[in-house]
């Protein structure tokens, strides 16, 4: 079977995992984390690749010519040319419970390979057949200068170089959405790319914005002539389509803490009830604030369910008489409201509408305050009446939206 009548397969595919857990020692850092494992370029050179905010995979198309290369060919597309996609695309991630949608961007930032001459010796193609030159100084004949000097519009890395008698392994990086070209300076009677590696860089979504879960997407990349990996005219891939499926994973922190002793609550004015014992005075209210330690990452809500209720809030009752409760909630830095992200405070609660908050970075068991009140009107009505006032109140913290 020749080159030239190799067929073109439907496709290949490469996953890619990306996961935000909250970090307690970092509660600043709110992106994703990416968990793929690098193969190519990065899985050799990961220091690079952590200086530069990419990450690589290799995949198993190769490009062949479909025809010889010929020397000093006056058009590009006719030789070692490549158009690579360098520029951002989105894609759409949905939630797999809920469906939501979020945005994540990827680009291309670098590619690499490794040709192959055929079928022949390198040093045999450019010495007219004939031995005696070595097989660096003969690849860099082939085109001209090394083939490790990348043409304008790519840049390169000097360690990422091999080669033999017919191969040679590089990888360049593509800040442009630009051609890199090479002219053959001698025949190629065939010509190959044994396989594709890239490198990509990701934009993902505010994690902090994500309900906890997996959210699912993929982009599909077209290879050949004129399509997104461009090769040139002669270079023919054996897949025509490049899909790379994404998982991000979000582990959100909802955790809520009530110091020992903190689920009774015991109503009092402030200073006691001197001022009433001794002069008859009514308080302004009773009311008592309970701290409770809060860890959040992402948004939240919150209600209340009541043995009593009256109107919009809960009551508490010494059998024949009910008072209303207010219940308010304050939370630290960190944590602000759903809608226009101001502070928290004293933000009232209710058991028909919920109260949505949202984490602005992670809060790792910070002190928040619960309000509960009685205003004076209905202390006014508790002391005419007689007997003990209670009643069961929950307060309800909830990450499912």
């Amino acid at each position: 079977m020749t080159l030239a009548s190799m067929a073109i397969a439907q496709g290949a595919e490469l996953n890619i995992q990306a996961e935000f857990k909250p970090d307690p020692s970092n509660p600043f850092f709110n992106k994703f984390e990416n968990k793929t494992e690098p193969t190519g370029y990065c899985f050799f050179y990961p220091s690079k690749c952590q200086a530069n905010n990419m990450f690589s995979l290799r995949t198993p198309i190769a490009f062949n010519s479909k025809h010889p290369i010929v020397a000093k060919h006056t058009d590009p597309r006719q030789g070692a040319i490549f158009y690579i996609p360098t520029e951002w695309r989105d894609f759409m991630v949905t939630h797999s419970q809920t469906g939501a949608q979020e945005t994540v961007r990827v680009r291309i930032v670098g590619f690499g390979s490794q040709y192959r001459v055929a079928p022949d010796d390198i040093r045999l193609l450019v010495n007219d057949g004939l031995p005696g030159i070595d097989i660096g100084p003969a690849h860099r004949m082939m085109w001209g200068v090394s083939w490790n000097t990348p043409p304008g519009n790519c840049s390169g890395y000097s360690d990422t170089v091999s080669y033999n008698h017919i191969d040679f392994t590089f990888f360049w990086t593509t800040p442009s959405q630009a051609p890199c070209q090479k002219q053959a300076q001698f025949k190629i009677p065939r010509f190959r790319y044994n396989y594709l590696d890239f490198a990509y860089e990701l934009q993902t979504p505010n994690p902090l914005k994500m309900s906890t879960g997996s959210y699912f997407g993929n982009i599909t990349y077209t290879l050949g002539p004129n399509e997104d990996f461009d090769m040139g005219d002669v270079m023919i891939p054996t897949d025509s389509l490049l899909s790379l499926n994404f998982t991000l994973n979000v582990q959100h922190t909802l955790k809520v803490a009530i110091p020992p002793g903190g689920n009774k609550v015991e109503l009092t004015p402030k200073g006691g009830w001197q001022q009433w014992l001794q002069k008859g005075r009514v308080p302004e209210k009773i009311y008592r604030d309970q701290t409770v330690l809060i860890s959040a990452s992402s948004r939240f809500k919150m209600q209340l369910s009541c043995e009593q209720m009256m109107g919009d809030t809960c009551a508490i009752s010494n059998g024949s008489h009910e008072v209303p409760v207010d219940v308010l909630v304050s939370m630290p830095n960190g944590i602000a409201n759903d809608g226009d992200s101001s502070a928290v405070s004293r933000k009232p609660l209710s058991v028909t509408t919920a109260q949505v908050f949202k984490s602005t970075f992670y809060v790792d068991n910070r002190a928040s305050s619960l309000h509960f009140e009685i205003q004076k009107r209905h202390v006014e009505e508790m002391l005419s009446e007689q007997g003990n006032y209670k009643g069961n109140i929950t307060v309800i913290w909830d990450s499912d939206l």
